[in-house]
């Protein structure tokens, strides 16, 4: 019995904690959810992220991601008669963060990024995460 009585002084707390974390439903939007949920388990946000709509505290809505590509040509060109700095793929997006129950907006953050290739969507969901990790504190 005393045995018993110390294992949930120590279960208890433990089980607290994970109840306490809010969940997070991430909208789809062509992969980029997938990126979002990796960047915060990277991340370490204080938060869980569920596959259902209904069990979420909070809904994270992304615009549809706008990444502009340079062509082949304009980069040759760039580099030819100017300088070859900032020539990379762009990429924006924009997220909002919703209290489910009274779907009251919360928090929103944009960001834009210079990098190459399929990176943007890494680093922008990377950025999201960072953001959303400081709200949540």
């Amino acid at each position: 019995m005393k045995y018993l009585g110390l294992t949930l002084l120590l279960v208890a707390p433990m089980s607290f904690a994970q109840g306490s974390r809010p969940t997070i439903y991430i909208e789809p939007q062509n992969g980029f959810e997938t990126y979002v949920a990796a960047a915060m388990t990277k991340k370490h946000v204080a938060a869980d992220v569920v596959t259902d709509r209904s069990r979420a505290t909070y809904v994270l809505k992304s615009a549809p991601i706008e990444i502009k590509q340079e062509s082949t040509g304009g980069k040759i060109a760039r580099c030819l008669f100017a300088y070859c700095a900032g020539i990379e793929d762009k990429g924006n997006v924009s997220v909002q963060l919703i209290e489910t129950s009274p779907s009251k907006m919360l928090w929103a953050y944009a960001v834009n990024k210079q990098r190459g290739g399929n990176k943007n969507e890494q680093s922008m969901a990377e950025a999201v995460a960072k953001h959303l990790k400081d709200y949540l504190k």
